[in-house]
């Protein structure tokens, strides 16, 4: 599925239509380029789930890019927003803590290509991609129980 984002607002509106669907045990991976909106859709996504779980948001959501990895507690769902950009092997982020986290909640993954073959076969790619004139889409491929959620 290919959506265009014109802006912030078409960036967190497609966050939010992804966790009124995401469930425990997700991993959503967020892969583009440097500037193409990773961290905003996590923030979104961190936002619109707050509001899903009746909660108050979130007061900040910084990029993880120096502590790797933040963690949620948003009700009943813990979310943990990685950033693999600074990791060299999958194994680094297995020191990480990136598996349980993932038995406990929701993951969201910038740089998943990182994991190389441990990414695991049931999640939620969304490739985020800006062009020369500053236009944005993402790209959404599900696998696994994915596949039976309409986005």
């Amino acid at each position: 599925m290919h959506v265009n984002l014109r802006n912030l607002d078409d960036t967190e509106r497609l966050a939010a239509r992804v966790a009124v669907r995401a469930l425990a045990g997700d991993f959503i991976g967020l892969s583009g380029p440097l500037g193409a909106g990773k961290t905003a859709f996590a923030r979104a996504f961190l936002m619109a789930m707050a509001a899903r779980q009746r909660v108050p948001a979130p007061a900040e959501v910084p990029s993880p890019t120096f502590t790797l990895v933040q963690s949620y507690q948003l009700g009943a769902i813990e979310v943990a927003h990685y950033d693999l950009y600074r990791i060299n092997s999958p194994e680094e982020a297995a020191e990480l803590g990136l598996d349980e986290a993932h038995a406990r909640g929701i993951v969201l993954v910038e740089w998943p290509e990182r994991l190389g073959d441990r990414l695991p076969r049931d999640r939620l790619d969304i490739a985020l991609s800006v062009d020369a004139t500053e236009q944005r889409q993402a790209t959404l491929t599900t696998h696994g129980t994915w596949r039976t959620r309409a986005l």
